[in-house]
């Protein structure tokens, strides 16, 4: 399916899913940033900055769209490897966004949380993820799940470090730990799983995002390049999902 091709009407989403028809939380894998940029014969950074625009129409179209909670895959444990310039680049970016559109989204009821590892960030960078979390602790409209200097192996790796320590310290006992305990000492502890995870730019593979949280996530790959995401993107991928029939591992 091309995300050129007409979506399915966004109104008729409910009905045509049921009680699935719409997913409560979206997550995104925004890919293509570079080759968006070389299509054009345009330095990488370009594409990031265009990037930072798909986001700014993705949190809207989110909202608009009745989504409670949207995760957005920003910057990996692995994206460290890149060219000292480009990574240089994406945390001007990051400061930009934070700072020019807190207010935003601080007005618009967005209530901010960041996941990831944070030992070892930049000072200037950890005052403002912070800063972003406590201006929008109160707000109660869409829930923006950051994912910064995230990777889920780490992830997890963090989470049975954590569990190890309370098992050895007698405050918990291996017969304690549970699916359910681990899904609430990792990152996104209370939170609901994610419904739906796209991914664009056509590559199809999840990169080590939310790999457990993923265990019965649908997954909608699009072709189109992270800059060009869009509404027609979007509910094609709504749509999408609302065709599905989620079983849970059951029939």
């Amino acid at each position: 399916m091309s995300a050129q091709s007409s979506p399915q009407p966004i109104g008729e989403l409910a009905v045509a899913g049921g009680a699935e028809g719409r997913p409560r939380h979206v997550a995104l894998i925004m890919d293509g940033n570079g080759r968006w940029a070389e299509k054009r014969s345009l330095p990488r950074v370009a594409g990031h900055r265009a990037g930072v625009e798909a986001v700014r129409r993705l949190v809207r179209l989110a909202s608009e769209r009745g989504i409670e909670i949207l995760t957005l895959f920003s910057f990996s444990t692995e994206n460290w490897s890149r060219p000292a310039a480009e990574v240089s680049e994406l945390m001007r970016l990051l400061r930009f966004f934070i700072r020019s559109d807190l207010a935003e989204l601080h007005g618009a009821n967005v209530l901010i949380r960041i996941i990831g590892e944070r030992e070892g960030l930049a000072p200037e960078i950890l005052a403002l993820l912070d800063e972003a979390e406590s201006t929008t602790a109160g707000n109660t409209g869409l829930t923006l799940v950051v994912a910064f200097n995230y990777g889920a192996r780490q992830e997890m790796a963090r989470t049975m470090r954590l569990l190890a320590q309370e098992v050895q310290a007698g405050r918990m006992t291996p017969a304690d730990i549970t699916p359910e305990c681990i899904g609430a000492a990792l990152d996104t502890g209370g939170l609901p799983d994610p419904d739906l995870i796209i991914r664009t730019s056509g590559e199809q593979r999840i990169s080590n995002f939310l790999l457990w949280q993923a265990a019965y996530a649908e997954f909608v790959f699009l072709p189109c390049l992270w800059p060009d995401f869009d509404a027609a993107a979007f509910d094609e991928a709504l749509g999408e999902f609302a065709r599905r029939q989620r079983r849970f591992g059951g029939v």
